[in-house]
């Protein structure tokens, strides 16, 4: 509740109203509440509103489609089919789960969409606040894994294999619905915009006025997005992701419980990791949905195999923030980081 009464709040001082008509170096902009977070699109030019409106909505198509809690959604009808049949749904939906499943292949798991009797289980961020016992989590540990779920691409069906498994596409679907946002930019012709899906999903087309690039915030791990923040970059036709263990989270004790669950284990990972940014050029097809996905990747595999496998695709780079408040790069991230907090250390 918490949280979505910041967002609400966020939503008021930041919406702002649409000009009639935009000139080339007029900036456009508005704020919404969707997909569970602040969704802020700025772009410039005589289309700039036209366009900004058309991505809202197509949005809230995909929202409509991708949500676990929505119970007309296509994800809550594959899950509802689970261990009994193949659910015909919408080519998006093929595509996000097609493309998660395999990037869990890639990673051995690392990244797995089942994940979601577990997301139910420990219901972080929702007012709950409390550890599963360890039974339950051993309990829905077999319903969890990529291998189980079918696709048949020729009839747009899905079929999950055992009763009880269920989808959640939280860490892929921002990011899908950012990579649409540039498909209708590009073909209303507006070539300088900066999409924010909640702070952890960002995308800059071309640049401001005058050859200025798009400045950035990466958020710190520990203090609130208006309190202080990590560094900050510059993108031009990049994705940029960050996830962390601050965006849905509880405390027992001294011991934090956050939402980017573990496949292996069934717990909140515990690496070592507070952040994971990862940054992806507009060369990659669907980078957005790629950059949803490595974050959480790079966060349970862990600083050296999450960067090992990052270093292995092209035109993405990785940085990850320990709690110990270092910071390390992988081998292609050449962003320089701005302003940098003091409280932090560039390890490498």
């Amino acid at each position: 509740m918490k949280r979505k009464m910041a967002y609400i709040m966020i939503c008021i001082v930041l919406i702002m109203s649409f000009t009639g008509c935009a000139k080339k170096d007029e900036l456009v902009s508005d704020t919404a509440l969707m997909m569970d977070t602040v969704i802020q699109i700025k772009a410039y030019g005589p289309k700039a509103e036209k366009a900004i409106k058309t991505a809202f909505k197509r949005i809230e198509e995909i929202e409509k489609l991708a949500s676990a809690t929505i119970d007309t959604s296509d994800i809550s009808k594959i899950n509802q089919a689970a261990g009994k049949d193949y659910v015909k749904v919408h080519p998006d939906i093929v595509k996000m789960i097609k493309t998660a499943v395999h990037y869990s292949e890639l990673s051995d798991g690392a990244f797995d969409i089942t994940v979601g009797p577990l997301i139910k289980l420990w219901n972080i961020g929702s007012g709950g606040d409390k550890v599963p016992l360890e039974a339950d989590i051993e309990a829905l540990m077999p319903l969890v894994g990529y291998k189980n779920i079918r696709i048949n691409e020729e009839e747009s069906s899905v079929k999950l294999m055992q009763e009880g498994m269920s989808i959640d596409l939280g860490g892929i679907a921002k990011g899908f619905a950012a990579d649409e946002i540039i498909k209708i930019f590009n073909d209303m012709g507006v070539d300088r915009a900066l999409i924010v899906l909640g702070g952890s999903s960002i995308y800059a087309i071309g640049e401001k006025p005058e050859n200025k690039s798009w400045t950035v915030q990466i958020q710190h791990p520990r203090k609130g997005r208006n309190e202080s923040y990590l560094g900050i970059i510059s993108l031009k036709d990049q994705a940029l992701t960050t996830s962390g263990d601050y965006e849905r989270y509880f405390i027992v004790g001294d011991k934090r419980y956050h939402h980017i669950l573990n496949p292996y284990t069934g717990y909140p990972t515990d690496n070592g990791i507070m952040s994971v940014s990862i940054n992806v050029d507009s060369s990659i097809p669907d980078c957005n949905m790629i950059a949803d996905i490595l974050t959480k990747t790079v966060f349970v595999s862990g600083i050296e195999k999450g960067f090992e496998f990052i270093d292995g695709i092209k035109g993405v780079s990785a940085m990850a923030v320990t709690t110990d408040y270092e910071i390390y790069k992988s081998s292609r991230w050449d962003k320089e980081l701005r302003n940098l907090n003091t409280e932090f250390k560039v390890v490498n």
